[in-house]
């Protein structure tokens, strides 16, 4: 890769470890937070869910955005409003306030989203990243949000373990400003970028291969936005240790390390659809084992290792093969509406979550549902797998 793409590279996957470390350390916070303000579990994640969906439904918009005026102001101005919204959170007297606390939960969550959102950053490193070397930068931006993962909840569980809930959510915002000088390498600069020819959206949006991808990525939207903001109330539930979920989540994150670079490696000889139906199989068949598994430390961290593995790894393979089939020049906003099914499969997972764990005392309808959904992406990605000789498609050159 030339210098400016890895430094675009590099400067997404540090905004990406930012925005989803921040993400995966946000569900430290549901209990302490639930304590305070008497919202409620189910309320709490209710609202939670609407955060998601919000995001969701912003994602196009974004990646529009981002196409047409690049993504440096949407970074700084969702630095901002984040730090903001986040601050004010941690205000005693909104406690008291479950309206306006559930309209700063959904603005903070809309402004992680601009950001450091995946159709945003993804649609930047495609277009200034040659094609031959896309599938690996989308796999080092993916590493990025593990790195984040595993760097920002470990520290954010010893603030609040050792400090308090409340200064871990000022360090939170403090910290979400360091967007700021990382927005600088994203500026657009005059000289080529990859840009071929590219169908209207509205053609895009015809084509059932395009949703059948996207599909399966509300699958994985269901299952780890699920994790993200429950996995320290399951290990609780579990009659465990809760300081073990800040290490749950760095142990999940460095697997994703690995899984998400191994994945973009594996992208340059094999079929992508293949190679997501095979992170898929191992969703189900770790969560199946935990199922039946005795609920204890060294299982719950090697659920994390398998499920981190499996996390961000869905990613490159996704991307990619959006630009496959439609190109980069509007990958923005394409995967914009991809990201929307994976904030609306978030929506499902976090609601639901927090509703079978309130209803029931228990995590296992949650886990059996997420099984099913694994199959369901099964079913739509089947049909999409490449009958070719001689290697996978390569994505069309520009020129």
């Amino acid at each position: 890769m030339t210098a400016e793409a890895w430094k675009v590279t590099i400067a997404a996957a540090l905004l990406m470890a930012l925005g989803n470390g921040l993400r995966a350390a946000s569900g430290l916070f549901v209990s302490p937070m639930n304590n305070a303000t008497g919202m409620g579990l189910a309320g709490l994640s209710l609202v939670l869910a609407i955060g998601q969906l919000a995001v969701g439904l912003a994602q196009p918009w974004l990646g529009a955005w981002a196409d047409r005026r690049g993504a440096a102001r949407l970074v700084v101005g969702g630095a901002l409003v984040l730090a903001l919204a986040t601050v004010a959170c941690a205000q005693p007297a909104l406690w008291a306030q479950p309206v306006v606390m559930a309209l700063m939960i959904v603005s903070s969550a809309l402004a992680a989203s601009a950001m450091a959102s995946n159709g945003m950053l993804v649609g930047e490193v495609n277009r200034r990243v040659d094609a031959t070397r896309a599938g690996l930068a989308v796999g080092l931006v993916g590493a990025g949000a593990s790195l984040g993962q595993m760097l920002v909840a470990p520290a954010t569980q010893w603030l609040i373990q050792y400090r308090g809930w409340v200064p871990a959510l000022l360090a939170s915002a403090a910290l979400a400003l360091l967007a700021l000088p990382l927005s600088r390498a994203l500026r657009r600069r005059p000289g080529p970028h990859r840009a071929e020819p590219s169908p209207p959206v509205s053609d895009v949006l015809r084509d059932a291969r395009f949703w059948r991808v996207a599909g399966s990525f509300g699958v994985c939207g269901f299952h780890v936005t699920f994790m993200a903001v429950h996995m320290p109330g399951v290990i609780d539930r579990c009659g465990l240790d809760p300081s073990l979920a800040g290490l749950w989540i760095a142990v999940a994150g460095a697997a994703n390390i690995v899984g998400s670079i191994a994945m973009g490696r594996a992208m340059r000889s094999q079929d992508h659809v293949l190679l997501l139906l095979a992170m898929y199989a191992v969703r189900m068949l770790g969560i199946a084992a935990l199922l039946v598994a005795p609920a204890t430390r060294p299982v719950l961290l090697a659920f994390a290792v398998v499920m981190g593995a499996s996390h961000m790894a869905t990613l490159p393979p996704t991307a990619q093969l959006v630009a496959r089939h439609h190109g980069v020049a509007r990958l923005g906003s394409l995967f914009g509406v991809v990201m929307l099914v994976h904030q609306l499969g978030g929506f499902a997972g976090v609601w639901l979550g927090g509703w079978a764990a309130a209803a029931t005392g228990s995590d296992r309808l949650l886990w059996g549902i997420d099984i099913a959904m694994a199959g369901l992406a099964w079913a739509l990605l089947w049909p999409l797998r490449a009958k070719r000789r001689g290697g996978i498609p390569r994505p069309v050159q520009s020129g």
